[in-house]
């Protein structure tokens, strides 16, 4: 029976909603693109709804949008991936339950860091499973690291989560192949969260699957392809879960969103993505300079769209800072304690999704409320 006593709210999605209520407000809370997808999504998708393609795909997806996903893998990262691998989800969420739900049973045990994303957590107790947060800090880089991992008993499964959010670290490679390596070693699942690929900016991410072919790998179309919206995701598997995945995926979802599955087939636009990625860049490199002026920052982000500040300087309670700012000058953050429990009411994550004149007023509020 799964623990919703201990099911927290996303905090950010309350704070959404009642900035939505300030006509003013400067977003940073959100980690949703206001970009556009490659003019192609649309064209796919209006092909498919003047075609009333409204039926069932199969559980795991359209195949031809399997092909293509196994196509990118190979030309991003020169891996080979069967499409038979390769199965659609409700959004990267629906990926993440059908992975627990396969690979751990009631009361074992998952690994990730603190911080980190908090729906790790709450779907752990959804399904009575027993989260482990280790914390991870500026000494790492905010990697958790196999070191880390020696410190735990009976651990079933790792997340991890590269680009991280909120951080914006990216794993190294040798630590993503020390990860794989001791996973396979000890029996334990690792479970790799790479939806913010794509989105890198002074460097080449690396997938896990460069270094196994037992790890499970989670990405979606909601951040690089700029398709929040679709909820869609997709999941690649070890070939001896992907059946037990199919299982599942027909009692609860049946299929993936059909329409949206035909919408992401002309989503594999590199001049298109290569642009998203340079904007965010730019963005990037805006935010992380103005805010050095303000906030103590552990790590320059190297990926995704978050910035993790620490605001000690203000205040210790992240919560409470967050509301003082959103009401005395309608500048909308998120709480580090939406992300766990390891120093996190010391930090605020900002979100670098609305063009720099959002962001530069944004910043001038800032330093007007925060330098006097």
């Amino acid at each position: 029976m799964g623990r919703l006593d201990k099911v927290s709210p996303f905090i950010v999605m309350d704070i959404v909603k009642e900035a939505s209520k300030i006509p003013d407000v400067i977003h940073f809370e959100i980690g949703e693109p206001d970009l556009q997808p490659p003019s192609s999504v649309w064209a796919e998708t209006e092909r498919a709804v003047k075609n009333r393609l409204n039926h069932y795909t199969e559980s795991l997806g359209l195949p031809e949008l399997r092909e293509k996903i196994s196509q990118y893998y190979y030309e991003k990262y020169r891996v080979d991936v069967s499409p038979s691998r390769i199965a659609l989800t409700v959004g990267t969420s629906g990926a993440f339950l059908v992975a627990y739900t396969i690979t751990l049973n009631s009361g074992e045990r998952l690994a990730f860091s603190d911080p980190s994303y908090p729906c790790y957590k709450n779907f752990s107790y959804i399904l009575d499973i027993e989260p482990v947060l280790i914390p991870v800090d500026k000494s790492t880089n905010y990697q958790l690291t196999v070191e880390h991992l020696k410190q735990y008993e009976n651990i079933k499964a790792l997340q991890i989560s590269s680009p991280n959010n909120p951080t914006g670290n990216i794993y190294q490679k040798t630590v993503l192949k020390e990860l794989a390596e001791y996973c396979e070693e000890n029996g334990i699942y690792f479970i790799s969260d790479e939806i913010y690929h794509g989105l890198v900016y002074d460097q080449n991410e690396h997938t896990v699957l460069e270094f196994s072919d037992r790890a499970i790998v989670i990405n979606g179309f909601s951040k690089y392809f700029c398709m929040p919206g679709f909820r869609l995701g997709w999941i690649i598997l070890p070939e001896d879960l992907v059946r037990k995945a199919e299982i599942v995926m027909q009692n609860v979802f049946i299929s993936p969103p059909t329409i949206s599955q035909y919408g992401a087939l002309g989503a594999f636009d590199w001049n298109h993505l290569s642009l998203i990625t340079e904007t965010y860049r730019e963005r990037r490199d805006f935010l992380y300079k103005e805010l050095s002026t303000l906030f103590d920052i552990d790590a320059k982000p190297e990926g995704a769209f978050y910035l993790w500040a620490n605001i000690e300087r203000y205040s210790d309670n992240s919560y409470e800072f967050a509301k003082e700012l959103l009401d005395k000058i309608h500048v909308a953050v998120t709480p580090g304690i939406d992300f766990g429990n390891n120093n996190t009411e010391k930090y605020i994550r900002f979100a670098y999704t609305k063009n720099i004149e959002h962001l530069e007023e944004g910043v001038k509020r800032l330093k007007e409320y925060l330098l006097g």
